[in-house]
């Protein structure tokens, strides 16, 4: 990509892979063994910046369609110079045209080089430290609850685990779960469940030592969600019904937190905009990922010391990686010492 007149001053790449998982991973949706994802590229003459966005079909996301936005940008993006990524996200987003995932992946790779070329991390370019991190949770996939013991006997020595609901035999699976470990539990019902069945479930959860729940009803059950909330014995957190900073007035009144994905918003920019639009709404504040590779883990990772919680074990769900960066051992959050977002990629450049 990046063909345009005269001398191109950054050029945009994208390279497709398909990731495998290490095990069927399942949520009320349905199951995937295979992660397709669209790494991108922004390199100028002496540095390179990556980002990756994953194809989602519950969002209406394919690699094809990231790859045509994207060609439509690179022309633009070649004669621009290379600048904080804040000032170029606006013309970015006009250009992608409402594609979130594909303008993640550039906001993201933008950031990393950017990073690069000042020669500081992205998280100490807006002045932050990585003192008291908050841990991530592993998630155990929706399954067969033997299987899903098995996952969790398979990962021992996280803080905590997120478990995947959305059957008539949740609390089972929790109380199963709940005598091999000590840790503390998140579940994340991805919409599967209706409103007097949620309030019925999290009463029981509430002593199997459950922190909080995620998205328990559909995305636009706006009554049930209000009449879930002033119910719930456990703090609610939103995903699918909130995308973006348009949704947080929304959500007030029907979660007590929304979890952030760099994917669902657009890139870091207006992620670290949505966190300060959350706090000041009231809201606790989570910091989410895909089933993605250590690329757009790294990205998502330099948001830790703005939340309250994280959800970053994406990269830790796959069979193989395409990238060295920021680590995430059995929930420690571990940052590499270098500039941008941390990436060294370990695929091959001139494939894509």
């Amino acid at each position: 990509m990046g063909k345009g007149q005269g001398p191109e001053l950054m050029i945009l790449r994208t390279y497709r892979f398909d990731l495998p998982l290490k095990y069927p991973f399942g949520i009320s949706r349905g199951t995937a063994t295979v992660s397709r994802s669209l790494v991108v590229e922004v390199a100028t003459v002496e540095e390179s910046g990556f980002g990756e966005a994953g194809e989602n079909g519950y969002y209406g996301i394919s690699i094809a369609g990231m790859e045509e936005r994207l060609q439509r940008l690179a022309s633009w993006l070649a004669h621009q110079q290379p600048d904080e990524p804040e000032k170029l996200w606006p013309e970015c987003a006009a250009r992608l045209r409402g594609d979130t995932f594909a303008l993640c992946a550039v906001d993201c790779a933008l950031h990393d080089l950017w990073g690069k070329i000042t020669g500081k991390a992205v998280w100490q370019r807006w002045r932050e430290t990585l003192d008291n991190l908050p841990p991530s949770d592993y998630t155990i996939g929706l399954d067969q609850p033997e299987v899903m013991l098995a996952k969790l006997r398979a990962m021992p020595g996280w803080p905590i685990y997120k478990i995947k609901l959305g059957t008539p035999y949740d609390i089972e699976i929790v109380r199963l779960l709940r005598q091999e470990t000590d840790a503390l539990f998140r579940v994340d019902a991805n919409e599967a469940w209706q409103a007097e069945e949620a309030a019925r479930k999290i009463e029981a959860l509430a002593s199997l030592g459950v922190e909080f729940v995620e998205q328990p009803l559909r995305a636009n059950d706006w009554e049930g969600a209000a009449w879930l909330f002033s119910r719930s014995v456990l703090p609610l957190v939103a995903d699918e019904s909130c995308r973006t900073s348009e949704d947080l007035p929304r959500c007030q009144g029907c979660f007590h937190g929304v979890n952030i994905k760099v994917v669902k918003c657009g890139g870091l920019t207006p992620a670290r905009q949505m966190i300060d639009e959350a706090r000041r709404l009231g809201f606790r504040v989570m910091v989410g990922c895909m089933t993605e590779s250590t690329i757009g883990i790294s990205a998502a990772a330099q948001l830790l010391p703005l939340v309250d919680y994280a959800d970053l074990d994406g990269a830790a769900l796959l069979a193989e990686d395409v990238a060295d960066g920021v680590k995430v051992v059995k929930g420690q959050v571990q940052f590499p010492r270098r500039p941008g977002c941390g990436i060294v990629p370990t695929f091959s450049r001139h494939a894509g």
